[in-house]
């Protein structure tokens, strides 16, 4: 026990080295940035201003949105989807599996679930003893069951879901940025440096390296940054991309697809204004997701027709909307909490 305890310690000691790796190369490039391009290589003054003014700006918002994707805890499933005292006893002293299932149907026939797991049963995770909400999987590193789970990782040291997912996005926007400002405007001194245009000294290692660095994350950056903004626009996540979720009608990975306007709503909100702010306006509370088509026999919260609005518009033939629109997500995840 001592042995598994000290294992799992240094297993979270070195779980913090990718982040403190990332940090090091940010704190390392704002001191070559700031003093040794601007300071001891720029001759113009209002040149060397500007280029502060703007890359204090990149440089805030690049380590706001990387603090908050970091310390932003993943968010679990509430106390309706965990098993009462007297159906988890009831679950665990059945040993005929199809009794299980069972089981686990007439506790979630009020639940807003419509996924379901290979074998067609209710999703239940026994670590955690819940019922899985629609895109929830358990995270084996953070040890919980994590609302719209998209990935854990190790650059941020966190479980990349439903609550920290904007953040994350924001955190991938403002580092290319970050790389695109630094790159930009210290590559004609990279280039006077190479030519030797400029005298050798401490500052000229510094910008050829600070170049070289914010071009090599840049272009890493850009095919992760570009692979989330398809999963934003298609409305999956990065689990449902290799895996298909499946329903009661089968596998079907456009299931959560609810157009283009729609999938960014849920992930940034319906406040513009605040898309590119670091603070949390995602729809809903992770645990009910719009689907394409619904039918009343799927569910029986459909049956209340004052729990949905139907889109009148029809279906939107850029975006492939689906038959519901966002405020029955919001009524349902009220109702849920």
């Amino acid at each position: 026990m001592a042995l598994s305890r000290g294992l799992r310690c240094c297993q979270r000691i070195f779980s913090w080295i990718p982040v403190v790796i990332i940090s090091s190369v940010a704190l390392w490039s704002y001191y070559a940035y700031v003093f040794e391009l601007c300071f001891f290589t720029l001759s113009s003054t209002l040149e060397m201003v500007s280029y502060l003014t703007v890359f204090h700006v990149c440089f805030v918002m690049f380590c706001w949105t990387y603090w908050k994707a970091i310390f932003t805890p993943p968010s679990s499933p509430s106390k309706k989807f965990q098993l009462s005292y007297n159906d988890k006893e009831r679950y665990e002293m059945e040993e005929r599996p199809d009794v299980q299932k069972q089981i686990l149907v007439d506790i979630s026939k009020k639940l807003p679930i419509f996924t379901r797991a290979a074998s067609g049963a209710i999703r239940f995770c026994d670590r955690c003893q819940v019922i899985k909400p629609d895109r929830c999987h358990h995270c084996s590193v953070c040890e919980m069951c994590v609302l719209k789970m998209d990935h854990h990782c190790p650059w941020v040291n966190n479980c990349i879901g439903f609550s920290n997912y904007k953040f994350f996005l924001l955190f991938l926007c403002y580092s290319i940025l970050y790389c695109v400002f630094i790159a930009s405007t210290a590559f004609q001194y990279f280039l006077k440096y190479w030519v030797e245009d400029l005298p050798s000294g401490h500052a000229k290692f510094h910008v050829l390296f600070l170049v070289f660095v914010a071009l090599m994350f840049f272009v890493s950056l850009m095919f992760l940054f570009g692979y989330h903004c398809w999963l934003v626009s298609k409305n999956r996540s990065t689990l449902e991309a290799f895996s298909a979720p499946l329903f009661q009608n089968g596998p079907d990975k456009n299931g959560f697809n609810v157009g283009f306007h729609r999938n960014l709503r849920q992930v940034f909100g319906n406040d513009r204004r605040l898309w590119f702010v670091p603070v949390f306006t995602s729809l809903g509370d992770g645990h009910y997701f719009p689907v394409r088509s619904v039918s009343e026999s799927q569910n029986p919260l459909l049956g209340n027709e004052e729990n949905w609005e139907e889109d009148e518009g029809g279906t939107d033939e850029e975006e492939g909307t689906g038959e519901y629109n966002l405020t029955a997500s919001e009524e349902v995840s009220e109702r849920l909490i």
